[in-house]
């Protein structure tokens, strides 16, 4: 994999910027067009609609715009307006009834999974521990040696659905019976935190955590197996304070890219495009890394992944657009 430094995507950055200059006219006659973009607002959304707008400006002259929205805004401008054309890192989870409405008025049609699994989430210890002391991934040998992950739970914020799942699991499992005590961090930037830090000192750690993120880019973490996933178990978990709460595991998060049927009629090269546009969870986590350690912003994220990881993405593109985008970056 070739290493690219910010002065390089910099570099990258401008040569970009006149290679599109001298493209301008052609786009105008060419078939593609305009191509909207809903930009959700976290960062491996902003990374992964960077890296479509690139692609598609560039290997189809495409006119990309990127609409800053969330989940449920754009999914309501779908619904009333016809548009944006495209929604990447839809999780399916968050979506609701409004999604699958749409879906059943045959406004919109799923075309791939942003990501492969899907956005994860559970329990785990750091990777070093579970080497340590294999036992630990599972909850019962947790719960039967509290001392090896220092008889700690690191909880979710207040205010987090996580916090409202892992407080029934705590109930369900009678953690605390088994000695270790709950803390309930007070943010997120704690709760990472708290992984940097063991991580620095290699001392147990125990908690929730999620991805694709900077940590879990940054430290290899262990995923401590609570049971078997349970649909009907887990639905219940996600009522506060839920009676009689049952284990289940955390499932993968369906994260979707969606396209509306008119632009899949009118757009079926950059349909396919957006078919093939999947990212495996931990490359995304690597890549936010890669972003935190750099200051980078979301472009120069997306031109990094395109000069690290060509084999990921030439199969998502035609043999046109691979041509172009090689020639473009001297692969």
């Amino acid at each position: 994999m070739r290493k690219t430094t910010l002065l390089a995507v910099a570099g990258a950055t401008v040569m970009i910027t006149g290679f599109a200059a001298q493209t301008r006219t052609a786009r105008a006659a060419d078939k593609c067009g305009d191509i909207s973009i809903a930009q959700m607002n976290w960062a491996a959304a902003e990374v992964t609609t960077n890296i479509a707008k690139f692609m598609l400006d560039q290997g189809y002259s495409c006119n990309v715009s990127l609409i800053k929205s969330d989940t449920i805004p754009a999914i309501t401008s779908i619904a009333e307006n016809g548009r944006p054309d495209v929604v990447t890192n839809l999780w399916l989870n968050s979506a609701g009834d409004a999604y699958k409405k749409l879906e059943n008025e045959g406004k919109i049609k799923r075309v791939a999974k942003t990501l492969e699994p899907g956005g994860v989430e559970g329990w785990w210890i750091p990777t070093y521990l579970a080497k340590e002391h294999p036992e630990l991934t599972t909850i019962k040998g947790v719960m039967e040696h509290p001392e090896w992950v220092g008889n700690r739970f690191n909880n979710c914020p207040d205010g987090w659905g996580c916090r409202v799942v892992s407080d029934n699991l705590i109930n369900a499992l009678n953690l605390e019976g088994s000695g270790i005590k709950v803390f309930n961090h007070g943010s997120g930037q704690t709760l990472a935190s708290s992984i940097a830090s063991a991580y620095a000192d290699k001392k147990p750690w125990f908690g929730y955590y999620w991805g694709p993120t900077v940590v879990m880019g940054n430290y290899d973490m262990t995923r401590v197996k609570l049971g078997d996933y349970d649909k009907a178990k887990f639905d219940n978990l996600q009522n506060k304070d839920t009676k009689n709460p049952q284990v289940s595991d955390f499932p993968a998060a369906t994260v979707l890219t969606s396209v509306t049927t008119q632009f899949a009629k009118d757009h079926p090269a950059e349909t396919e495009f957006f078919s093939k546009m999947s990212f495996k969870t931990d490359t995304m986590s690597q890549l936010l890394a890669w972003q935190d350690k750099n200051k980078a912003s979301a472009e120069q994220t997306a031109v990094h992944f395109i000069q690290a990881y060509p084999d990921t993405w030439k199969n998502w593109l035609s043999a046109d657009a691979q041509k172009k985008l090689s020639k473009l970056i001297g692969g």
